[in-house]
């Protein structure tokens, strides 16, 4: 996450009370739902697969499952990103991928979320068909298509170029940016 992190664990320790002015003032019922996270982020004119993406990552977040996300939640999400433990994160981008909830990744949902990241992010280095082969021809260990929660740990583990991959890939950096600089207007106001 760059030089950036640093200051946006600054604000986790120390501004806790911005954050939470940040979240009612969004949200004044103390929930977040779907379409309030996406007019926060600023998600408008957004293709249809990066607004998929972004359905993911608030689904995965709603760890109660009740369609809203409290202020509970709303930490745990950002804290898990910024803070997380490799095997936290790993976790978490198997849920994301796991878009059917079947316990497995299959190639599609894989390249799914990749083409819903790079329509975020802007950046098309690489074409999303070519990772998936990459992450597939090195860690499919039984050549099945598929990646069951085990094999997707261990293979990302056990390759540091699909960890760094799978890290800079999924850097929500950009999305935590644009709630730091609301929740920057929110206590300059």
């Amino acid at each position: 996450m760059g030089a950036y992190n640093s200051n946006l664990d600054d604000i986790m320790e120390e501004d806790m009370h911005h954050w939470y002015t940040k979240f009612m003032k969004e949200s004044p019922s103390g929930l977040i739902t779907l379409f309030e996270l996406k007019t926060m982020l600023e998600m408008n004119g957004m293709t249809e697969e990066a607004s998929s993406y972004v359905d993911q990552v608030f689904f995965t977040f709603d760890m109660d499952g009740d369609g809203y996300m409290d202020f509970v939640e709303y930490i745990a999400a950002i804290s898990l990103l910024l803070k997380g433990e490799i095997n936290q994160k790993l976790k978490w981008y198997f849920k994301l991928f796991d878009q059917d909830g079947n316990g497995k990744i299959d190639k599609q949902e894989m390249e799914t979320i990749f083409k819903a990241i790079q329509d975020i992010t802007r950046s098309y280095d690489v074409h999303p068909e070519d990772i998936v082969t990459l992450v597939y021809e090195k860690i499919d260990i039984h050549g099945e298509g598929e990646l069951t929660l085990e094999e997707f740990i261990t293979g990302a583990r056990d390759h540091p170029d699909i960890m760094e991959m799978l890290t800079k890939m999924m850097d929500l950096t950009n999305v935590l940016e644009i709630i730091v600089r609301g929740q920057r207007k929110t206590a300059v106001n």
